[in-house]
């Protein structure tokens, strides 16, 4: 065997004896001589690269005097156990390293915990993660690649704690990430910045942006939440986080009132922080839309609500608004036919979609009709009685979630032509 000069450390035994039982010793002589820290690193080197007992390789890598250089080949040991040693061990060392970041040593320990992130065996890959999320030396590229794995039990912890995360490596994971937990981990962070929490909301992930918004520690500026508010009109997931979230501009609360329900409007009437003119336009606003919405319920027509719908659409006039008006009136009758005659099918045939809590199927039929991806919300959360985890949100809060392939496709499970 060849020795090299890279490492110098005192010796306990001789150097021909550790030679000796390195190569031909007993596997037990062998595991005494790699679990002494007097051993020479040299040995520890050779007993990584060359030991064929992973009781021996396992004790090296726990060995505080193995040299950082042999981290590598032990960071591709084909035993499990002896990654997960000598990633414990990697990272416990890390904090003394800092001082010397742009050294060889620390390059050793950041390829080798490079190599661990992207372990095939998901238990040493979480075992990393679970270590290094809350671990203030994390280094960057490790921490990113942990951040972008597919298992949610590796990349969650680093993506909701770890402070090591760039601006960059957070918005290009919103971006891509094919799971929508990753936008909900990221907007759970302790801190934010502008252009992360903006790039959280432009998932169009409606529980992410629940979570943004009452994160007190994620950065909103003014513009984005006017976005957020206006959004909000399709989402009251929103409604209450708003109104409870700290230094809501008086022109965001008066916007809110115009929409929100009466739960949330007494949370915006009792905010200490709010000047008494801005409660009185809140309370004004309340009062107009009360007037409205009561003016609305007596001048919608009474008659059978079949033949209203085929009234207005020999007119042309079966409109998007007409049909959410009567989502709000609760005009079941009527909506059912609209739609059918919209998509040329049978009242019978919504009934049955609707029925059945069907998101994709009501997504298709709005989309079919010609209405929007808001509208085909409305419906899901209201006649269609849709679980909150299973909405289908606009994409962006306009566009329709789902490709026009796949709404194609659902047409064609109900039998509507397409």
């Amino acid at each position: 065997m060849v020795f090299g000069k890279l490492f110098s450390k005192g010796k306990k035994l001789l150097e021909s004896e550790e030679k000796r039982i390195a190569e031909k010793g007993s596997e037990r002589e062998r595991h005494a001589l790699a679990k002494d820290e007097h051993s020479s690193q040299e040995i520890l080197y050779y007993l990584a690269l060359h030991d064929p007992s992973k009781k021996v390789r396992k004790a090296v890598a726990g060995n505080a005097s193995t040299p950082l250089q042999a981290s590598s080949l032990l960071a591709k040991d084909k035993d499990q156990d002896v990654r997960l040693i000598i990633a414990r061990r990697l990272v416990k060392v890390l904090p003394t390293l800092t001082a010397e970041k742009y050294s060889q040593l620390y390059a050793f320990t950041v390829q080798s915990l490079g190599m661990l992130a992207l372990d095939e065996v998901l238990k040493v890959r979480k075992a990393l993660s679970e270590t290094l999320k809350d671990h203030a030396y994390t280094p960057p590229a490790v921490a990113a690649q942990l951040a972008r794995d597919l298992e949610r039990e590796v990349s969650e912890p680093i993506l909701r704690f770890c402070a090591a995360l760039s601006d960059d490596d957070l918005v290009d994971i919103l971006k891509t990430h094919p799971a929508n937990w990753a936008a909900e981990a990221i907007a759970g962070r302790k801190k934010l910045s502008a252009r992360v929490s903006e790039a959280v909301i432009d998932t169009g992930n409606v529980r992410a942006g629940k979570a943004l918004i009452m994160n007190e520690g994620a950065e909103i500026t003014s513009r984005l939440l006017e976005t957020i508010v206006e959004r909000a009109r399709e989402y009251p997931e929103w409604h209450k986080p708003l109104a409870s979230r700290k230094a809501l501009p008086p022109l965001m609360a008066m916007k809110l009132a115009a929409f929100v329900d009466g739960a949330v409007k007494k949370i915006l009437l009792e905010r200490s922080d709010l000047d008494a003119v801005t409660i009185g336009e809140i309370t004004a606003i309340i009062k107009r839309r009360a007037e409205f919405e009561e003016a609305r319920k007596k001048s919608i027509d009474k008659t059978d609500p079949v033949e209203r719908a085929k009234k207005l659409h020999a007119a042309g006039d079966l409109t998007e608004e007409a049909v959410s008006d009567a989502t709000s009136m609760h005009d079941r009758a009527f909506v059912m036919a609209a739609l059918a005659l919209r998509t040329k099918s049978t009242i019978a045939d919504m009934e049955k979609v609707f029925d059945v809590k069907a998101p994709k199927s009501i997504c298709a039929i709005c989309w079919k009709a010609g209405y929007s991806a808001r509208l085909a919300l409305k419906l899901q959360q209201g006649f269609g009685a849709v679980k909150a985890s299973a909405l289908i949100y606009p994409r962006g809060g306009t566009d329709y979630a789902l490709s026009e392939e796949e709404m194609r496709f659902q047409l064609g499970i109900i039998g509507i032509p397409v």
